[in-house]
């Protein structure tokens, strides 16, 4: 399924959706800009599951090197495709959420399932050299939010099959559901596989839709319930 749209209207300027964007944006160029440097730079900002635990176990562990990859991974990209699917994922989802939990909330809302994902990705990659970038964790906690939030939003999705892609107008919580399933199918399968062989970051995604869920409830709870709005159907 790829969603094109959903019918549910934000009463708000997404001003933090859209700055996140724009900062995936600017450090693609920046990532592009570093050449032959890139490889390294990725290793430094992006989260490397055994250099991790190799420091916090060996009291190696210090903020900018350890921790801080916990907070830049998730502005950073590894191609076009992977950039674009992420941006355009936030692009419909994101302004709902921050509409319901105000700016400053989502955007540490937004952060927070970044952390927790990358954290769930550890757990499960503990020995992994490779890199862990991109936004989609906490994207996936965002998804996680609608879900719950906004589960009969209807959501114009093109579903793919050979040749015929025709479109339908689906539930948030069918789209969104499905797409979780798959992930869940994914993960499950990695964890019988080389945890190095994968480019997805199955368990990323998993652990920030789950805190995206969780997050969201408590946020609702601490500061109450928005008034909703009506969705368009």
């Amino acid at each position: 399924m790829i969603p094109l749209r959903d019918k549910n209207p934000s009463n708000v300027v997404p001003y933090v959706t859209i700055g996140i964007i724009v900062v995936n944006i600017v450090m693609f160029f920046v990532e592009i800009s570093l050449e032959t440097n890139l490889d390294g730079f990725l290793r430094n900002y992006g989260v490397v599951p055994s250099k991790f635990i190799g420091d916090v176990s060996g009291d190696r562990a210090t903020f900018i090197a350890t921790f801080f990859p916990l907070f830049s991974y998730m502005f950073l990209h590894g191609g076009v495709v992977h950039l674009l699917g992420n941006i355009w994922y936030l692009w419909i989802f994101g302004d709902n959420i921050e509409d319901e939990l105000g700016h400053f909330k989502y955007l540490c809302f937004y952060l927070f399932c970044g952390i927790v994902a990358s954290l769930v990705h550890l757990v499960f990659n503990s020995a992994s050299e490779v890199p862990c970038i991109g936004a989609s964790g906490a994207i996936a906690g965002v998804l996680g939010a609608y879900t719950v939030a906004f589960p009969y939003a209807r959501v114009v999705t093109i579903i793919p099959f050979l040749f015929i892609w025709p479109i339908f107008e689906l539930p948030a919580m069918v789209v969104l559901g499905f797409w979780f399933v798959i992930q869940f199918f994914n993960g499950a399968v990695s964890i019988t596989a080389s945890t190095s062989s994968g480019s997805v970051a199955w368990w990323a995604h998993i652990g920030g839709f789950i805190s995206g869920i969780g997050t969201f409830y408590f946020l609702r709870k601490l500061f109450g319930k928005k008034h909703r709005r009506m969705i368009a159907r």
